[in-house]
């Protein structure tokens, strides 16, 4: 049997090796077999990690974050510039000499930051930190897209089941309205015999009806996270590494949380920054040179008697310059104030971004456990219903029960078979919740199929490497899909899909 595959490459995963063996969350239910063509939850996420805006937007924005590096080393590497200045003397006054009707002044000047304060190195540092936040950003967003598509997955095949289930029970409902209304013309049932058939097959119709707006709703969702219309979804496979308590989750996710990291990542470039504001009152020492060349071009005019003029001139300077801060109008203490200040929030934020994880971990166990104990009653709801209505038919074709004990009875079994279905997705989707909030529900952690995983580590190690001013990377592009080409879904029941294999009668 297949699994949704994780990786190894953190410590934590080793608890998988269980899960590995093929146990599936649902019992034998998962192990039925697919046609070949069907679709995958790995390859709907794969698609997803492809093709969803907000995960490639994601990406783009860490690219953004990545500069940010050496926009803050810029500072502290040597500058240099040339200037260029033509004049033309349209209008001479009069009483001058020497006549220089066009010249032209270029500078050329070089400047070295020798110290700032700490300004560029703290910069750097911030920018680094917040990187690395970043790329914890993105883990998270990865998870949180994921997510989705498992839920918008499991709704399609929850939504699928019902309404199938619905659709039988209203076709079931017609044939046994016909049966009531002959039995009636006959004199063996009553007038309130068939108004209950009745009232209970446009109930049936109505609860169709909503059940197959439901699945268009879920069939949408889907088109919104993957990309491309629902198709022979096949079942999911188990989910491996799920903890045994929550407990053991909660120290899982306190390490490999993507949000936690990201807000420590935060909470230490902020404290950065508080050394970066605390340059502004320190001196700044640079070195510069400059050369300049002033240049007439020959056409000086030169009266009689006067010494001949150079077509050009050239000069050249060395020196340092030294800034010493006296008073700034308060401006350095604000902005250190300002920088503490956010520091504190930044730090607050961890501690509440680890609050919210560890409600997040014991939720999602808890609706886990749950909705394994409803599948075990659900299943043996089922089949006690199953036996009831058997029951409850043979006692009717002899008189000594009722029409409505009958359809009351169909009903109670149509429901235990609507909650055995909503129990499975619930338990798929809290699982999978949990491994996410668990930081294991990422690209390295399943086994996406044929894509190259991004690498957020090798674009920041190009970014970081730039010096010159003139290198770039390709022009700005869509690697997403459009879904404004996709057919409005309908409540079809998708080929393949069968309500029997989450709902045996």
């Amino acid at each position: 049997m297949q699994t949704l595959g994780l990786g190894a490459s953190r410590p934590a995963r080793s608890v998988v090796a269980a899960a590995l063996l093929g146990v599936s969350l649902f019992g034998p239910v998962l192990a039925l077999g697919s046609p070949a063509a069907a679709e995958t939850l790995q390859g709907a996420l794969a698609k997803a990690y492809q093709t969803n805006p907000t995960l490639n937007a994601a990406r783009a924005n860490q690219m953004a974050t990545d500069e940010t590096v050496p926009i803050q080393r810029a500072a502290g590497l040597p500058a240099a510039t040339i200037n260029s200045t033509f004049n033309e003397n349209v209008l001479i006054p009069g009483g001058q000499f020497i006549i220089i009707p066009r010249s032209m002044q270029t500078q050329g000047q070089l400047t070295v930051p020798i110290y700032q304060g700490g300004l560029v190195k703290n910069g750097i540092k911030a920018a680094d930190a917040r990187v690395a936040a970043g790329e914890e950003t993105l883990r998270a967003t990865e998870a949180s897209v994921f997510s989705q598509v498992v839920a918008a997955y499991n709704d399609v095949l929850r939504d699928t089941q019902i309404v199938e289930l619905n659709r039988n029970n209203v076709k079931n409902l017609e044939v046994n309205l016909r049966a009531t209304q002959d039995r009636f013309e006959v004199g063996d049932l009553t007038r309130t015999d068939v108004a209950q058939s009745e009232a209970r097959l446009s109930q049936a119709r109505a609860d169709l009806r909503n059940a197959e707006a439901n699945l268009i709703g879920s069939k949408e969702r889907y088109i919104q996270q993957v990309g491309e219309v629902p198709a022979d979804l096949s079942q999911p496979p188990p989910l491996p590494g799920l903890p045994a308590d929550v407990g053991e989750a909660v120290e899982i996710a306190i390490k490999e949380n993507p949000d936690i990291a990201a807000a420590t990542k935060n909470s230490e470039a902020a404290g950065f920054d508080v050394k970066a504001a605390r340059a502004g009152r320190l001196p700044t020492l640079s070195g510069f040179g400059t050369v300049s060349r002033n240049d007439n071009f020959g056409g000086a005019i030169v009266p009689p008697g006067f010494p001949a003029q150079p077509s050009s001139q050239t000069s050249a300077v060395i020196g340092a310059r030294m800034a010493l801060p006296i008073y700034q109008g308060g401006r350095p203490s604000a902005q250190i104030r300002q920088s503490q200040a956010r520091k504190t929030a930044a730090m607050e934020n961890q501690i509440g971004t680890e609050r919210g994880v560890v409600q997040q971990v014991r939720s999602a166990f808890a609706s886990w456990k749950a909705s394994l104990d409803v599948i075990k009653s659900a299943e043996a709801a089922i089949a006690a219903n199953s036996l009831s209505l058997e029951g409850v038919r043979a006692e009717n074709g002899v008189g000594n029960r009722t029409i409505i004990e009958v359809l009351n009875a169909e009903q109670e079994l149509i429901n235990t078979r609507v909650q055995l279905a909503t129990a499975r997705r619930n338990a798929y989707v809290a699982g999978f919740t949990l491994l996410a909030a668990m930081g294991n529900a990422e690209a390295r952690d399943l086994d996406l199929q044929g894509i190259t995983l991004y690498n957020a580590k090798d674009h920041y190690r190009r970014s970081k490497g730039e010096f010159l001013d003139w290198t770039g990377h390709d022009a700005p592009m869509i690697r997403s899909t459009r879904t404004v080409t996709t057919p409005a879904q309908d409540a079809a029941v998708i080929a393949g899909e069968d309500a029997s294999v989450v709902a045996p009668k």
